[in-house]
């Protein structure tokens, strides 16, 4: 992952209701959620929604699927990993017993 990609995803986190929202999505795995579901989950308005997870969708974070008149939203998850890969690639200057534990 470069670092202006990693440096996107973290500023698209680094929004509580961004934060919430892929949470959530990571908790419902590939099957996604609708929006509406998304948006009745957090309380969350239409258009507060719909911003949020475009700003999630250009960061890489999530895709959609239309689904008839609704659209099917899923984190994605090769982007997490790689984002979690980039974070921890040098992690403890290649201590052994960080990379087998995979905990600091």
């Amino acid at each position: 992952m470069e670092h202006s990609t990693a440096t996107r995803a973290l500023a698209a986190l680094g929004h509580g209701t961004r934060l919430s929202i892929f949470r959530l999505l990571v908790q419902a795995g590939h099957g996604g959620k609708l929006a509406g579901e998304i948006g009745q989950a957090l309380a969350l308005p239409g258009a507060t929604l719909s911003f949020h997870l475009k700003e999630l969708a250009a960061a890489g974070l999530v895709t959609a699927e239309q689904r008839g008149r609704a659209i099917c939203y899923r984190a994605n998850f090769d982007s997490m990993n790689g984002l979690l890969d980039y974070l921890t690639e040098n992690c403890c200057a290649g201590d052994q017993s960080c990379q087998a534990t995979g905990r600091c």
